[in-house]
């Protein structure tokens, strides 16, 4: 530790920063029907794209978020954090363009939410 940084502790001086970043969350929830999955191992393999591709992005949290033992529908969300409303936005609405075009059941409901 530098000198300088000891004595700034020890005054209790700590540096300020000039300015905050307000992360901003984006939510997409997807209610999504199914037709022809015999077991939950059907099920979780139409969904292997959207983990896949979604669930290694720093940015983004994916997780099927109910119906989890339910092989006619499951419900999965996306959390989205970003440095604004309208970045967000544009992400979501890549994500849902993508899944409407990759994923291989329909979607029955699209919920969004910017917190």
């Amino acid at each position: 530790m530098s000198e300088a940084l000891r004595k700034l502790l020890k005054e209790g001086n700590t540096p300020q920063h000039s300015t905050a970043i307000t992360p901003h969350v984006g939510i997409l929830t997807l209610h999504f029907q199914l037709y022809g999955c015999e077991d939950l191992k059907a099920k979780r393999k139409v969904f292997t794209s959207m983990r896949a591709i979604w669930g290694k992005e720093s940015d983004l949290a994916v997780a099927e978020t109910a119906d989890h033992e339910a092989l006619d529908c499951a419900t999965w969300t996306i959390a989205a954090l970003g440095t604004s409303s309208q970045l967000i936005t544009q992400r979501l609405d890549q994500i849902e363009k993508t899944i409407q075009e990759r994923v291989d059941a329909a979607i029955l409901d699209i919920h969004r939410e910017i917190l």
